[in-house]
């Protein structure tokens, strides 16, 4: 009996549920078995591995490299997902096994079969050995499951998913159908503030973000973020380099004086690729023709760049608000401070504007926002902001249908505050309809499909936000969080430190690590992470993620530091039930956390959304505790 000992890569599948059906059909569970071993067959071939045997509705086969047995399991789940007639779980693992003629035996055999049987339907699971010989390879990724004790097997066995094909190929593929043509694309620069006043400078930056407003509603034309645009402010480089840099293939600049009732505005249209001046214009005019001038200035571009507008197009970009000069000055003022994250003053600005114009829609729509900062950063506790954000919302929607922010915030609302999240993906579908070109809608969207595991839809939707606001520091930091909450741990890790590059300063790119090495048990560089976006912002979101690391570390006494450190907090800024919770999970302490989170969904609390990813982390072993599933229930999730 000849025996040979290698190395292997052991291939399990199995159809799922194919007992139940052979009760319910027997003919159909044959055929599927049939049409199983023909799918199998030529793919194991193909990758040169080894047909060993069928076992019941599996199959087993081994390989000699693991690539070659990942990649023949992608390509056989494809061809069973496009089929779709029933379902595989797939299980890899490589090691050492005995080949006995025609059969082979070895705890990696039953490693592999152990893994295939914790496998999700239509996912393919792989051991930690798996992983590691495919982390270098650019067209697979892998990404944590969980830690698990399998039958016979003496240590806990950490397991990965491996992003099928369709799911490696989901960030190349959505990018091809989020770009748009180049041809149809700008950049509204900040209009330089000429005046001898510099204080006016909210007149001018509320200029160029009222003409990329109204370049936003032309349908076919990617128009750069104000964030993204206004980033390059002051920095006089050269405008190729903008345009390429924005991803633009044209961009608009000019100036603005001001002084008493006069106004100059000047503005040149200039083509990306080669820096000519394909339009520009002078505009000297008094004060109350300022928006008969934004007007002229955006049906100008239009017409250079051959865009032309039907009846109900040109009426959305042509749209006024208000003819009243100083109530128009205002609402500037508080786009000016809302930029500037001085949320009270840009309150205290729109609050004045609607005084003057008590039919403002987009005066509201702005209350909306910035009480919806308050609330989802956590600087107010809910009860101080949620009936303000939602009474403006709501009002500024009675007054105009047509605000993409107002939508946007209603949804906000619909899916953190009412758990209604049916209703939010209504309000964002409307608000992207109506603005294709609005990063936040974009974004918010992202999140709330995310949430519910929406995985290729949510991605599309946050890539559109990044192409259209590519150095906007809080899109790329909820880009992200979608990637850890989506368990893609290698691209939130490479995000992360995008967002680092992007701004050393600020705590996002941090957290995001922070929380991502929480997740794949690499708990002393999470702790790194973390104490940097700490010192970088004090904030009880970190403080709350920090507790989690040490708790989970073992340091009980540093753990409920950071828990006297947030109530601390609390008489000065909010600090949210979610976050004590995460420290009592890291410490063990579930029934205390469980409390936490009820009273947090009790307090309609943003970020208890979120205990869904908290409550997975691979060292708890919560996922499937009844109490979970409970509180998923209460949100809206299970």
């Amino acid at each position: 009996m000849l025996q040979t000992r290698q190395l292997a890569a052991i291939m399990f599948t199995d159809i799922v549920s194919y007992t139940a059906l052979m009760g319910k059909d027997e003919q159909k569970a044959f055929e599927f078995l049939v049409k199983n071993r023909a799918l199998h067959k030529p793919i194991i071939e193909e990758f040169n591995g080894r047909w060993i045997k069928e076992l019941g509705d599996g199959v087993m086969a081994s390989f000699n490299t693991v690539s070659d047995a990942v990649n023949a399991a992608i390509k056989i789940q494809e061809g069973c997902n496009a089929a779709k007639d029933y379902q595989l779980r797939i299980g890899i693992h490589q090691g050492e096994v005995v080949f006995e003629n025609e059969d082979i035996f070895g705890d990696a055999v039953n490693i592999a079969a152990r893994i295939q049987a914790a496998a999700k339907p239509g996912c393919i699971y792989v051991s930690e050995s798996v992983h590691h010989n495919i982390t270098n390879k650019k067209d697979i990724q892998s990404s944590f499951v969980k830690e698990e004790t399998l039958k016979n097997v003496k240590e806990p066995v950490r397991i990965y998913e491996v992003n099928t094909a369709t799911d490696a190929e989901t960030f190349t593929e959505i990018k091809e159908q989020t770009i748009i043509q180049e041809e149809n694309s700008i950049a509204v620069l900040p209009f330089a503030n000429m005046s001898s006043d510099p204080e006016q400078e909210f007149f001018s930056d509320g200029i160029s973000e009222e003409i990329i407003n109204m370049l936003a509603q032309v349908p076919n034309l990617k128009v750069a973020g104000r964030t993204s645009a206004f980033s390059f402010k002051g920095k006089n480089q050269d405008l190729r380099s903008v345009g390429t840099q924005l991803n633009v293939n044209h961009i608009l600049e000019g100036s603005v004086r001001k002084s008493g009732n006069k106004l100059r505005i000047t503005a040149q249209l200039i083509k990306v690729s080669d820096g000519y001046h394909l339009w520009s214009e002078k505009y000297d005019r008094e004060l109350e023709d300022i928006f008969d001038i934004q007007d002229e200035i955006a049906l100008a571009i239009l017409e250079v760049i051959k865009i032309k507008l039907l009846s109900e197009a040109k009426k959305a970009v042509l749209k006024k608000y208000t003819d009243n000069i100083e109530a128009y000055q205002l609402y500037l003022q508080g786009l000016f401070h809302v930029n500037k994250m001085a949320l009270d003053k840009a309150i205290e600005s729109y609050q004045a504007a609607i005084a003057i114009e008590p039919d403002y829609a987009i005066a509201y729509a702005g209350i909306a926002k910035c009480y919806g900062w308050l609330w989802h950063f956590n600087i107010l506790p809910p009860e101080q902001c949620l009936p303000q954000m939602i009474e403006a919302g709501k009002h500024s929607l009675h007054l105009d249908k047509g605000s993409a922010e107002s939508h946007t915030v209603v949804a906000n609302a619909k899916i953190y505050y009412e758990k209604d999240v049916k209703a939010a993906i209504l309000e964002f579908e409307t608000a992207i309809e109506l603005n294709p070109n609005y990063a936040d809608g974009h974004i918010y969207y992202a999140q709330c499909l995310v949430i519910m595991d929406k995985i290729t839809d949510s991605f599309a939707h946050a890539m559109i936000a990044q192409r259209l606001e590519p150095f906007s520091l809080i899109i790329n930091l909820q880009v992200g969080s979608i990637y850890w909450m989506a368990g893609f741990h290698e691209k939130a890790i490479e995000q992360g430190k995008k967002l680092i590059e992007l701004e050393p300063n600020f705590y996002g790119g941090y957290h995001i690590l922070g929380l991502v090495y929480v997740s794949i048990n690499r708990l002393e560089e999470a702790l790194v992470q973390m104490e940097l976006a700490a010192k970088l912002l004090n904030i009880a979101t970190i403080l709350g993620s920090l507790g989690l690391i040490h708790g989970l570390m073992g340091e009980k006494n540093k753990a409920m530091e950071m828990s006297e450190n947030m109530e601390n907090l609390r008489k000065t800024q909010w600090a949210s039930d979610t976050n004590f919770a995460q420290i009592y999970l890291g410490l063990g302490e579930y029934d205390t956390a469980y409390r936490y989170f009820e009273q947090a969904i009790d307090k309609k609390e943003a970020e208890v959304l979120f205990c869904k990813y908290y409550l997975t982390f691979p060292q708890m072993g919560l996922a499937k505790d009844p109490r979970t599933e409970q509180l998923l229930k209460r949100l809206g999730l299970a």
